[in-house]
């Protein structure tokens, strides 16, 4: 299966550090080979990025993870194609506005039957199960809480019930975002950690890389990392129950909402 990273800060952060250990796993450290994204937001705007090479060996991948792009937001993810071509067009984070926004996504895991999830006014681009449940995702957030972009609660309620039933369908960890906050829906693996001062010193498990966060951050900065699998190994990251979504909005967790 795929690998998800995302950001939340309350600052513009880079996302270097933890890209770098991610990346590793697209094809060297790990088997996820098939292509990598990334979505980055800041105020409200997004910059999307897109290879269908793997991160491990991408020129691009190489720049970013060298290169202090300061978002509010992040998502990235790394492909082990199960359904679909490997191609640009297959290459997570997507995109569609709703709103008035960009809403982004990204999804490790595989669903049954997607195909049979009804859609009218969103389609998809190319041909993976992931995508068309993007599409099915933010048709049903329209059609439920109509043209105006309605609370916090009322998004997060809706958004949760949808991810129940493609958790029905198979492995459903996602990630959703409209460039204000960040969603996260977890089916089988999703970790986070959130840093705040006194900061200190990381270690990146896939990756000999060493960070002092002191030296890159302010007392007043604050900001959650969410991956797949934890990227650090002298850290404690919280691990997300199954069916459990969580909202984070600069950095703080703002939402959870737990499975029955």
């Amino acid at each position: 299966m795929c690998e998800l990273l995302g950001m939340s800060a309350n600052v513009p952060t880079d996302i270097c550090f933890s890209f770098s250990g991610l990346r590793a796993r697209g094809g060297r450290t790990g088997p996820h080979k098939d292509g990598w994204g990334m979505a980055m937001y800041r105020d409200t705007n997004v910059w999307t990025l897109h290879d269908p090479s793997p991160s491990a060996d991408s020129d691009i991948a190489e720049v970013i993870s060298n290169t202090s792009l300061k978002c509010d937001i992040v998502i990235s993810h790394i492909r082990q194609a199960n359904v679909g071509a490997v191609c640009l067009l297959n290459t997570h984070p997507f995109s569609r506005l709703l709103w008035d926004k960009t809403w982004s996504y990204a999804h490790n895991g595989q669903l049954e039957d997607a195909n049979a999830l009804p859609i009218t006014l969103y389609h998809p681009l190319g041909n993976t199960d992931s995508e068309r449940a993007f599409c099915w995702i933010i048709e049903q957030l329209q059609a439920h809480l109509g043209e105006s972009e309605p609370s916090l609660d009322k998004i997060s309620t809706i958004l949760s019930e949808l991810a129940l039933q493609l958790k029905s369908r198979g492995v459903f960890n996602m990630m959703l975002s409209d460039g204000v906050r960040l969603y996260c829906f977890c089916t089988t693996k999703l970790h986070w950690i959130t840093r705040r001062a006194p900061f200190k010193k990381a270690t990146l498990s896939d990756e000999d890389v060493i960070i002092d966060f002191k030296e890159v951050t302010t007392d007043k900065d604050v900001v959650t990392v969410i991956a797949t699998q934890p990227l650090t190994h002298d850290e404690t990251w919280q691990q997300m129950e199954e069916g459990e979504l969580c909202v984070f909005e600069g950095g703080e967790v703002v939402c959870q909402i737990k499975a029955n």
